[in-house]
C-alpha cells in the first residue's frame, strides 16, 4: 500500500503556512459545506459573489449531462448535479489555479503545469465515465489535483526545487521522484497523496495517487476499484503528457497510450474516440480558465502519423545523403561500382552474412577523413550511414534519424562523445541505441567511465577495417536480439489487448440487460454495495428507488410478448430521461428497475421519482395506429441509521412501492418521514 509522508513531518509542513491552500471565495464555500447544518440557498448565496467560479461550476455540471438533456443553467442546478463534496473540492482546484499561476521556481513551468492539470482532469472524467469506477465529477476533481505534490515542492523550495528540474534535464533515466527524494527525504506523490488526505478525499481517491506512475506496484487486486483508478490516473497522465508535448513528439507517443490503454480494455479506437473528445473539452475550458491550449489533429491521425514515422524518417534521410536504394544502399553514380570503391584497406571485399539485414548508422566525428574512412567500410557492407560533423548535430540527427548503431568520437568540440552518449541514454529513442566510441585513450578508469555513461563498445584509433567491421557484426547481432525482443513484446501487447478488450466486452454482456441497454440485477447489487461504502466514509447521503410497471402482464395477456417488451423499452427510455447524470438505473426483474441515487437526501430523490412517474405517463406507445398510455409506482427510500447494509435500503423501498401499489398504482411513495436520521458513520 501506499507509503504515506511522516506525519509529523507533514504537519511541519502545514505549520509553515506555506503549502499551496484556499483562498477568498473558495476557503468560505469550503468552511461553509463542513458545517452540519449549512443550508444550498446559503451556499449558492456564497458561489454567487464569485462569477468566475459560477461559470466553471455551471460548466463542470453540464460536462456531465447526457447528450439531449437540458443545459444546467443555474448555481442551484450545478450543485444538485455535482453535490456538495464535488462542489467543495472544484472550489479547491480552481482557487489554487487562480492562486498559484505562477510562482518563484525558476524551472516550473507553471502555465504548462495548470493545463496538464486540466488535460488530465478531463480524462479522468472520459475514462470514468467508461469504467464506472466512481462518480465522473469526483474523478474530475481528482485529475485536476493528483499532481499537487510537484506545486506544493515548487511553492515550499523553489529554489531547490529549480535545481532538481534542471537534473531531470540532465538525467533523463532517473525519474524525478527518485531525484525529490534525494533532495528533500520526500517525493510530489507522498506528499500530493497527503495533502489530498488531509483536504478529505477518500483514501479510494488519494491512495492510488501515489502509485499512479507505478500502478503495477501497488499490490491492487486487478478490477478493484483502487486498481481501476490507479490506472485510470496513469493513463489520463499520458493523455495530459501529449497534450503538452511537442507537436512532432505526439505521434510517437501514441502507440505507448494505446499499451497503457490496454490495461484497462480500453481498444485503439475507444481512445481516439475520446481523446478526441476531450481536445473539444479542454479547449473550451482552457478558454474559461484562461490556459493556453493548442490545436491537435485528430488522434487516429496522430496514430497513424506513428506507424509511419521509422519509414518516412528514413526515406528522409536517404533524400538527404544523395540516394539510397530501396534496401538500404547507397545508389552508384558515374558509372561506379560498389565492388569497386568498396575494398577495405586490406584489399578484401567485406560483406553481411547471408540473412542479416543493413542498418541505419550515424558517424559523429568533427574530422571528415575519419567519417570518410569509417563510412567507407559501413558502405561496403551495405549499412545505411548518415553524420554529423559535431555532437550538438549528432544528437539532433540521432533523434531524427533513429539510428540503429552510432560510432560517435569521443574528443569533439562543444559537445564530447561521453556528453552526447549520456545525453542521448536521457531519451526514450536514445536508450535503444547500440553506440560504439572512437577513442585514442586506452586508460582503464576512463573506459570504465565510458561504459557507466552508456557506452556499448570501444574501439581504438587508429582505426582497423577488419576490427570494425567486426565489431559492427557484434553489435548487429545485439540489435537483432533487441528487434526479435519488441517484436515478441508487440506481439504479446497486442494479444494482452485484443484479450483484454475481449474480456471487457464479456463482462459488459455480463453485467447488461439486453432488451433495455441497462445494467441487470448483478450490476445494481454490485454497485449499491460501491455506493453505500462511499456514504459510510464521507457521510454522504444515499438514496434509491423500486420502479414497477403497473399492470404489465396485462399489457403480455391482451397483445403479446412483443408489445410487453416493446412496453419496457418504451418505461426504460422514459426513465433514462429523466433521471440526472449521477443516478445509476438498473433493470433487476421481469418489469422492475432499481434507481441509486447517490449524494441525495429523500427529498430531492422524491422529487426525481416525480419526473419520472410523470416521463413515463407522458411517453405512450404507440400502436397499431392508437397510443397506448402507461404508468409506473415507485418506492423511494434513503439511507438512515437504523439500516445495517444496502439491502436494508433496498427493502425499505420496496416497502414504500407496496403502498404506492395498494393506493392506486401511478404515484410515488415513501416508508420514511421527509427528515431522516443522520447517515452512518
Amino acid at each position: 500500500m501506499a507509503q504515506p509522508i511522516d506525519i509529523t513531518k507533514f504537519e511541519q509542513l502545514k505549520a509553515s503556512g506555506d503549502l499551496p491552500s484556499p483562498k477568498g471565495v473558495a476557503l468560505a464555500i469550503i468552511r461553509l459545506i463542513q458545517q452540519e447544518d449549512s443550508s444550498v440557498a446559503e451556499l449558492t448565496r456564497v458561489i454567487k459573489t464569485d462569477p468566475a467560479f459560477v461559470g466553471r461550476l455551471i460548466k463542470a455540471a453540464n460536462g456531465l449531462t447526457g447528450h439531449g438533456r437540458r443545459a444546467v443553467a443555474s448555481v442551484q442546478e450545478a450543485l444538485m448535479v455535482l453535490g456538495m463534496p464535488t462542489v467543495r473540492t472544484l472550489a479547491l482546484g480552481f482557487s489554487l489555479l487562480s492562486s498559484y499561476r505562477d510562482g518563484r521556481c525558476r524551472n516550473f513551468d507553471y502555465g504548462r503545469y495548470w493545463t496538464g492539470c486540466l488535460v488530465q482532469a478531463l480524462a479522468m472524467q472520459a475514462v470514468t465515465k467508461r469504467t464506472r469506477s466512481a462518480a465522473a465529477e469526483e474523478t474530475f476533481c481528482l485529475g485536476l489535483l493528483a499532481r499537487i505534490g510537484e506545486l506544493a515542492l515548487a511553492t515550499l523550495y523553489p529554489q531547490e526545487y529549480a535545481k532538481v528540474l534542471q537534473q531531470t534535464l540532465e538525467y533523463r533515466d532517473i525519474p524525478l521522484a527518485v531525484l525529490e527524494q534525494r533532495a528533500f527525504a520526500m517525493d510530489h506523490r507522498e506528499l500530493g497523496s497527503a495533502m489530498l488526505a488531509d483536504w478529505g478525499l477518500p483514501r479510494i481517491f488519494h491512495e492510488p495517487v501515489f502509485f499512479a506512475e507505478h500502478p503495477e506496484e501497488s499490490g491492487y487486486a486487478e478490477g478493484s476499484r483502487e486498481f481501476v483508478i490507479a490506472h485510470s490516473l496513469q493513463l489520463s497522465s499520458f493523455i495530459a503528457e501529449i497534450f503538452v508535448a511537442e507537436e512532432a513528439e505526439r505521434p510517437i507517443l501514441v502507440g505507448r497510450l494505446f499499451e497503457i490503454a490496454s490495461r484497462l480494455s480500453f481498444d485503439p479506437v475507444t481512445v481516439t474516440e475520446m481523446c478526441d473528445a476531450i481536445v473539444a473539452e479542454w479547449q473550451g475550458w482552457g478558454d474559461l480558465l484562461d490556459l493556453d491550449t493548442q490545436e491537435i489533429p485528430p488522434f487516429s491521425e496522430l496514430a497513424s502519423r506513428g506507424e509511419a514515422i521509422a519509414a518516412s524518417l528514413a526515406t528522409e534521410a536517404r533524400e538527404r545523403d544523395g540516394g539510397l536504394a530501396t534496401d538500404g544502399r547507397r545508389v552508384p553514380r558515374g558509372g561506379e561500382s560498389l565492388s569497386q570503391g568498396g575494398a577495405s584497406a586490406g584489399g578484401a571485399a567485406l560483406g553481411l552474412p547471408v540473412g542479416v539485414q543493413p542498418m541505419r548508422v550515424l558517424i559523429v566525428d568533427d574530422d571528415a577523413s575519419m567519417r570518410a574512412l569509417v563510412r567507407k567500410v559501413l558502405e561496403t557492407v551495405g549499412h545505411q550511414v548518415i553524420e554529423a560533423a559535431d555532437g550538438r548535430v549528432g544528437m539532433e540527427m540521432a533523434l531524427e534519424f533513429q539510428p540503429q548503431l552510432m560510432i560517435v568520437d569521443w574528443v569533439m568540440p562543444e559537445i564530447s562523445g561521453l556528453e552526447l552518449t549520456r545525453a542521448l541514454r536521457q531519451t526514450k529513442i536514445g536508450r535503444s541505441i547500440y553506440i560504439l566510441v572512437m577513442t585514442g585513450m586506452e586508460d582503464d578508469d576512463r573506459l570504465i567511465e565510458a561504459f557507466e555513461n552508456g557506452v556499448d563498445d570501444f574501439m581504438s584509433k587508429p582505426i582497423n577495417p577488419r576490427v570494425l567491421a567486426a565489431r559492427l557484426r557484434a553489435g548487429q547481432r545485439v540489435i537483432r536480439l533487441q528487434q526479435e525482443l519488441d517484436r515478441d513484446r508487440e506481439e504479446i501487447r497486442r494479444f494482452a489487448a485484443e484479450l483484454a478488450v475481449s474480456n471487457r466486452r464479456l463482462q459488459e454482456v455480463a453485467l447488461t440487460d439486453s432488451l433495455t441497454g441497462f445494467p441487470n440485477r448483478r450490476y445494481a447489487i454490485e454497485r449499491i454495495q460501491q455506493e453505500w461504502s462511499v456514504s459510510s466514509r464521507t457521510r454522504r447521503p444515499l438514496s434509491c428507488m423500486v420502479i414497477d410497471v403497473d399492470q404489465f402482464k396485462g399489457y403480455n395477456d391482451a397483445h403479446g410478448h412483443d408489445v410487453g417488451d416493446a412496453v419496457l423499452k418504451q418505461v426504460a427510455g422514459a426513465i433514462k430521461g429523466a433521471l440526472r447524470a449521477q443516478d445509476i438505473v438498473a433493470r433487476t426483474g421481469g418489469d422492475e428497475f432499481l434507481v441509486i441515487c447517490p449524494d441525495t437526501g429523500l427529498d430531492a430523490a422524491l422529487a426525481c421519482a416525480e419526473r419520472v412517474r410523470f416521463a413515463v405517463e407522458s411517453a405512450p406507445l404507440p400502436l397499431s395506429g392508437d397510443l397506448l398510455s402507461m404508468s409506473v409506482s415507485i418506492g423511494v427510500a434513503t439511507r438512515d441509521t437504523v439500516m445495517g447494509d444496502p439491502d436494508a435500503l433496498v427493502k425499505r423501498a420496496d416497502q414504500a412501492l407496496y403502498l404506492a401499489k395498494n393506493k392506486g398504482r401511478n404515484r410515488i411513495m415513501t416508508a420514511q418521514s421527509l427528515r431522516p436520521g443522520p447517515v452512518l458513520p
